[in-house]
């Protein structure tokens, strides 16, 4: 494990030696889910307090109870990554999308540019908010939510690709200012 996160940022913050019971199930659990450790965890991996908090938040936001689908927020982390040009999520969420989709072609095109992919107009109104919150946050206004509710959003989804977007830009801006690097696996998942 180690090995593997020091190549998982640039910076020297080897995983504690001292990690709880719990986290270690957790990442024994995702090496036999995923055939892998992910390597966002691996970089937190060097304070418990701080890996137990990105990973509580994650779950909450991407596998918890939402209007949305999986698929869905995993089209939202892939639209605001590439914004941000975040490398490391690009490469894992892209994946994701590719995998819960079942169609390899709408991961490419959401990595390289949403406004590509055969989007039904729900999913084009989400992702076009969730890029608005990224690129101009202040120009968020009622319109922009009107417009949400439209196609059938409700207020609770709302908040949801707003956490979920908000969510990625923080986890963008992690990855690009420790050179995070994702896990080798994602570039050949779902192809």
């Amino acid at each position: 494990m180690t090995a593997q996160a020091k190549n998982a940022t640039a910076l020297d913050l080897p995983p504690s030696q001292e990690l709880s019971e719990e986290t270690r199930a957790y990442f024994d659990k995702c090496q036999e889910k995923l055939g892998m450790i992910p390597n966002v965890l691996l970089a937190y991996a060097f304070d418990e307090i701080k890996l137990q908090a990105f990973s509580a938040f994650y779950n909450d936001l991407m596998l918890g109870d939402s209007g949305l689908s999986k698929l869905e927020r995993e089209m939202i982390a892939v639209a605001v990554s590439s914004v941000n040009r975040c490398f490391y999520c690009l490469a894992a969420h892209g994946a994701a999308v590719r995998q819960l989709s079942g169609n390899p072609a709408l991961g490419e095109q959401m990595v390289m540019n949403y406004r590509s992919a055969d989007l039904d107009e729900r999913q084009r109104a989400m992702l076009d908010f969730a890029v608005k919150l990224t690129e101009t946050p202040g120009r968020i206004e009622e319109q922009d939510r009107e417009a949400l509710r439209t196609v059938g959003f409700n207020d609770r989804d709302i908040w949801d690709i707003g956490a979920t977007a908000s969510f990625f830009n923080m986890t963008n801006r992690m990855a690009s200012a420790t050179d995070m690097r994702p896990n080798d696996e994602y570039h050949s998942l779902a192809r």
